[in-house]
C-alpha cells in the first residue's frame, strides 16, 4: 500500500513528464494541464491504496485513457458546434495560445555557465526532437514516450497502451527510425 507521502512524491516526480506527454498529444497548454490534473485525481481517488511500485504503470494507463477521452469529447463538441453554426448560431473560436517552448528535459538553472555553446547546442537538439516527436503518429509517440521518457518496460508499456508487447516494439522501432532519419536530415546524429 502506498502511503500518502509516497503518492505525493510519485505525483510530484511524474508531473512534468506527464504534462509533456499530454502536450504532445493535444498541442494546447490548458488542455494538457487539465488532462494531467484529471489523471492525477483519478489515480489518487481510485488507486491511491495500491502499492507504490504499481503507481507508474497505473498512472500511464490513466493518462492515456484521459487523453483518449479528451479527443472523444472534442469530437462530440465539434459535431455540435458545426451543427449549431450551420443553423445560424455563433461558432466558438478556438484560438490556441502561443505555447512557449516546452520545459527542457534538464532544469535550465542547472546548465553549466562555463559551456554556453554546449548548452545552446543541447537546447537546439531538444527543440528539434520535440518538433519531430510532435510529428509522429499518436501510437508511435505514445510508445516512444512511455518506453524511453517514462522508462517503462515493454510489458508495462503494453498494459498502459492496451496492446501487445509486439505492437509496443513495432511502434518504438518505427518511432526511433523516424526520429533518427528526421534529425539526420537536419544535420544531427544521435
Amino acid at each position: 500500500m502506498a502511503t500518502p507521502r509516497e503518492l505525493d512524491a510519485f505525483l510530484a516526480d511524474v508531473e512534468r513528464r506527464a504534462y509533456k506527454t499530454a502536450w504532445f498529444a493535444v498541442h494546447n497548454e490548458e488542455n494538457a494541464l487539465d488532462i494531467v490534473q484529471d489523471a492525477m485525481l483519478k489515480l489518487a481517488e481510485n488507486y491511491g491504496d495500491r502499492p507504490a511500485e504499481e503507481l507508474p504503470a497505473l498512472f500511464q494507463r490513466i493518462l492515456q485513457n484521459t487523453i483518449r477521452d479528451f479527443y472523444r469529447r472534442s469530437k462530440v463538441r465539434s459535431v455540435w458546434t458545426t451543427l449549431f453554426s450551420a443553423l445560424g448560431g455563433d461558432s466558438a473560436d478556438s484560438d490556441e495560445n502561443d505555447l512557449d517552448r516546452i520545459e527542457r528535459l534538464r532544469d535550465p538553472n542547472s546548465e553549466q555557465q562555463e559551456q554556453p555553446d554546449a548548452a545552446l547546442e543541447q537546447r537546439r537538439t531538444l527543440e528539434l526532437m520535440e518538433d519531430e516527436l510532435a510529428k509522429l503518429p499518436a501510437r508511435q509517440r505514445e510508445a516512444f514516450l512511455l518506453r524511453y521518457w517514462e522508462g517503462l518496460d515493454t510489458a508495462e508499456t503494453a498494459a498502459a497502451m492496451g496492446c501487445s508487447q509486439g505492437s509496443v516494439k513495432t511502434h518504438c522501432s518505427r518511432a526511433t527510425q523516424a526520429l533518427a532519419a528526421a534529425l539526420k536530415a537536419k544535420g544531427l546524429e544521435l
